[in-house]
């Protein structure tokens, strides 16, 4: 009898393809409507409404779909130290940085979260110590971050460079979100973890945004109305459904290609809407951490 092929060992089918590419079209999305966002919001205040909303309607989901809840009192701790390191700390930063650097250069930096979650689990995780090409990959993947900063910003702090490390900082919480996400949540549905942690996102991010930015007024331009509802519903809500789906249909080393495709999207949706144009030295430095996460992508035995 042929055994069951494992998660990680899945072809990817047309659907699978066709998903994939819709979440990194949506992902890549999330820069540009950060950027129109905060042409009528601030930062607090546009993280605070995507991770809100996209809450809402995953627990809407999870309602709907009759999926079991979660009993244990420890979960509401576990939720917010999640939802901070994974949404509410990252989308920060990102958001922060997006004030200073072009929406194509954001998600290349942005790129480097494969790296540090690779890193980070090394570090924390028994099964997956750092081998020979994991080591390749992630030094590769250094190596293009540091290509796309340029020697400039890593010699100065103006806003332009602060803003490159902000999106740097994101990548790292991201890594450390996805540990605690994988050592917290074993045994949650993986909606009712999503919708958690971007709870306890929320639960970080609105007194920050009353202290810092006051109740919103709402008194915003349409394009930044459209932005943030984007961010909710799309970038938040349907992508943990799609991304879900796809670890499902294709396992998660197929998975991480999302975020090869990711930059592309972003790049062009930069162009076509604010005619933003990258240097060689950006495009050259997301070549060299493309290939790092290819080699990242090693298959077990």
């Amino acid at each position: 009898m042929t055994a069951k092929p494992r998660p990680d060992q899945h072809s990817m089918s047309p659907l699978a393809w066709g998903l994939l590419l819709l979440l990194a079209m949506i992902w890549g999305s999330s820069f540009l409507s950060n950027r129109a966002a905060l042409d009528g919001l601030g930062v607090f205040t546009t993280v605070t409404i995507r991770v809100t909303g996209g809450a809402a309607l995953l627990w809407l989901w999870v309602v709907l779909r009759k999926i079991r809840l979660p009993r244990s009192p420890a979960r509401i701790w576990q939720f917010l130290l999640i939802g901070f390191f994974a949404n509410a700390l990252p989308f920060s930063l990102i958001v922060w940085g997006q004030q200073h650097i072009s929406s194509g250069l954001a998600s290349i930096l942005n790129a480097s979260a494969a790296i540090f979650g690779v890193l980070i689990a090394a570090l924390v995780f028994v099964d997956e110590r750092m081998t020979t090409r994991k080591a390749s990959g992630v030094a590769l993947g250094f190596a293009g971050v540091v290509l796309a900063i340029g020697a400039e910003a890593l010699g100065t702090l103006d806003l332009r460079a602060l803003g490159q490390w902000a999106i740097i900082g994101s990548s790292l919480s991201y890594g450390i979100g996805a540990a605690l996400a994988r050592k917290m949540t074993k045994g949650l549905p993986h909606e009712v973890s999503a919708a958690g942690a971007l709870t306890g996102a929320a639960a970080w991010m609105i007194p920050l945004m009353l202290w810092r930015e006051g109740v919103p007024d709402f008194d915003w331009p349409a394009h930044s109305w459209a932005g943030v509802i984007w961010l909710a519903f799309a970038c938040s809500a349907l992508a943990y459904l799609l991304y879900f789906r796809v670890m499902e249909l294709a396992g998660m080393a197929n998975l991480s290609l999302v975020g090869l495709l990711i930059p592309p999207f972003a790049i062009v949706a930069g162009a076509l809407a604010y005619d933003e144009r990258l240097g060689l030295n950006q495009l050259a430095g997301f070549a060299v951490i493309a290939l790092g996460l290819l080699i990242l992508r090693e298959r077990k035995a």
